[in-house]
C-alpha cells in the first residue's frame, strides 16, 4: 500500500496502526542487508569477546560458571538497545522526502505513525534476538529456563527496544537531523551499557555502579532475561523488572507521540 493510500485509509487507532507497520515491514524486507549489519557488532560482541573474557567466571563472586551464557542474554539486550536508536533516521528519510508532512495532514491517528513504526521494529528486534541466542548456543551457552526463559528474554529486548525507539524517534522530530540524533543516542547509549551487568556481575563492580544500575533500563531487561533463563527463576524478580520496563515503554511512547506537534508547529 502507497503513503498515500495509507493516509487516506480509513478506520480508527488500530486500523492505521496496522496500515503503518505494514508499511514499515515492507522496507525492513526491502533492506535484508540492514538485517546483516545490526548483527555484525553482536556477533563480535558474543563470539569475541566471549572467548577473550572465558576465564573471568574464575574470580570470586561472579554469579555464572559459563561466560558464554552469562554474556549472551546481555548481548541480545544490547543488540535491542543499539538497534533501536537507528529507528529515528526512517522519520528523518521521511520529513526530507516530505512524507512525514503528508501523514500529518491526513485522518492518520499521530498515535498510529508512531505505534507502527514500534511494532515493525519490535519484529525486527525478536528476529535479531533470536539470532543472538542461538549463536550463543552454538557457542556453548546452556539454559535449564526453557521457553519461558527464551520467551521472558526476548519480551524483555522488545519493551526496551519500544521505549529507546521511541526516544530516537522523539529526537528526531525535534532535531530534524541525522548527525544529532546518531551523537545523542551514542551519548546516552554507551553509558547505559556499562552501567549495567550486560557484560560484568555488578558483585564484582564499583558500589556506585551498582546502585546506578538499580534505576537503569537495560539493567532490568538483562536481570529479567538472566532470572528468566536460569534453573530456579525468582519470578517476583522478574515481574518486577518486566512491569518497570512496560512502564517506561508506555510513557516514552506517549511522551514521544507528543514531539508530532512540536515538530508541526516548527515546520
Amino acid at each position: 500500500m502507497t503513503t498515500t493510500a495509507i493516509a487516506a485509509a480509513p478506520g480508527g487507532f488500530v486500523t492505521h496502526t496496522g496500515f503503518i507497520t505494514g508499511r514499515w515491514l515492507r522496507a525492513q524486507l526491502r533492506q535484508p542487508a540492514y538485517l546483516v549489519f545490526n548483527l555484525l557488532q553482536p556477533a563480535i560482541w558474543l563470539l569475541l569477546f566471549g572467548q577473550l573474557f572465558k576465564g573471568i567466571v574464575n574470580l570470586p563472586g561472579f554469579s555464572s560458571t559459563s561466560y558464554i551464557a552469562y554474556l549472551t542474554p546481555g548481548i541480545v539486550i544490547m543488540t535491542a538497545l543499539l538497534s533501536s536508536g537507528w529507528s529515528g533516521t526512517s522519520f528523518i528519510l521521511d520529513m526530507e522526502r516530505g512524507i512525514m508532512d503528508r501523514m500529518l495532514t491526513s485522518p492518520v491517528r499521530r498515535g498510529a505513525l508512531m505505534a507502527g513504526q514500534l511494532v515493525s521494529q519490535a519484529v525486527s528486534i525478536v528476529i535479531q534476538g533470536v539470532i543472538v541466542l542461538v549463536m550463543g548456543i552454538a557457542a556453548g551457552a546452556r539454559y535449564d529456563g526453557g521457553a519461558a526463559g527464551f520467551a521472558v528474554t526476548l519480551g524483555a529486548a522488545v519493551l526496551l527496544a519500544v521505549g529507546f525507539c521511541s526516544l530516537s524517534n522523539a529526537v528526531a522530530l525535534l532535531t530534524r537531523q541525522q548527525m544529532a540524533l546518531i551523537g545523542i543516542f551514542q551519548f546516552v547509549s554507551l553509558p547505559l551499557t556499562f552501567l549495567s551487568s550486560v557484560m560484568m556481575d555488578l558483585t564484582l563492580a564499583p558500589e556506585w555502579v551498582a546502585t546506578v544500575a538499580r534505576y537503569n533500563p537495560v539493567d532490568w531487561a538483562v536481570v529479567a532475561s538472566r532470572q528468566a533463563l536460569s534453573a530456579d527463576p525468582n519470578w517476583a524478580i522478574v515481574g518486577w523488572r518486566l512491569g518497570f520496563l512496560a512502564i517506561f515503554a508506555v510513557v516514552v511512547a506517549w511522551l514521544s507521540t507528543r514531539a508530532f506537534r512540536t515538530y508541526q508547529r516548527s515546520a
